[in-house]
């Protein structure tokens, strides 16, 4: 079995919009140094609305980028995900057609945080256990059971240091883009998650601050 944790940043923050930076580098090597001492074998990066081929020595990264569709984030992860979408813009669906054309398999990404697009009828393959909401797991899974599709996890890493506490367990032993879709496709895949005791400490500010990012959306509306 492949350790591949399937959602993942090179930047802290996504105040900017979504365009590489320069701290872009400096986050891959910190995710490297962190998912090699974590034992993973493979690390897709899926920054908000813009692709970043990650480089760094001893994990491979795997090519994806976290769409903002009209009902909430889905992770496209493959060989050649777009460049860079415009949040907002695609819905579900849309997505979803954009990663299949692309050879990429499109996941549902935190379906219980900031996200409707669970009940939009996107074919997507996947449902993710996001490493944030461990609280969540049981009920990604059952979405992911009515849709007749396979749980993966991630981590949503923003800091380097969180890398791998949500990941995918996949059978096979090749950590490529194709390998890995293929794999997710044919339900070859399961969500694990490895909380550490920094994990459970962070999760009431990460729900505070999810909760405060919320208010300000629908304020600006």
């Amino acid at each position: 079995m492949l350790r591949v944790d399937l959602h993942a940043h090179t930047r802290f923050f996504h105040a900017r919009p979504g365009a590489p930076t320069a701290f872009d580098p400096v986050g891959a090597r910190l995710l490297a140094w962190y998912a090699r001492r974590r034992g993973l074998d493979a690390v897709a990066v899926t920054n908000h609305d813009y692709r970043y081929d990650a480089v760094a020595d001893g994990v491979t990264f795997l090519p994806g980028i976290e769409v903002s569709t009209t009902m909430g984030h889905v992770t496209v992860v493959g060989p050649d995900p777009p460049e860079r979408t415009v949040p907002g813009t695609l819905t579900p669906e849309e997505t979803v057609a954009l990663a299949h054309d692309r050879g990429c398999v499109a996941v549902l990404a935190h379906p219980f945080r900031g996200s409707t697009a669970r009940r939009s009828a996107a074919a997507f393959d996947a449902v993710e256990c996001n490493g944030k909401h461990a609280d969540t797991h049981a009920k990604a899974r059952a979405v992911a059971e009515r849709r007749g599709v396979p749980v993966v996890g991630g981590s949503d890493a923003h800091y380097p240091f969180e890398v791998g506490r949500g990941y995918t367990e996949v059978e096979g032993d090749e950590a490529t883009p194709e390998a890995v879709v293929a794999a997710i496709r044919e339900g070859r895949v399961d969500a694990a998650v490895h909380e550490r005791r920094t994990d459970r400490a962070l999760g009431p500010l990460y729900r505070a601050i999810h909760r405060t990012r919320g208010t300000r959306c629908r304020a600006s509306r």
